[in-house]
């Protein structure tokens, strides 16, 4: 029972987790770099 909890939460962590880098990459932000092409030399765009 323990094993299936912690499955679960799991799941849901990874879930936020893309849920998050879709929205990012929506809002026109690179995963890679954060969307600071700044920083990153303009590999961005």
């Amino acid at each position: 029972m323990g094993s299936v909890i912690v499955g679960l939460v799991l799941a849901g962590i990874v879930g936020l987790a893309v849920r998050s880098m879709v929205k990012d990459k929506k809002n026109g932000k690179s995963i890679q770099c954060g969307g600071e092409c700044k920083n990153c030399g303009g590999r961005c765009h």
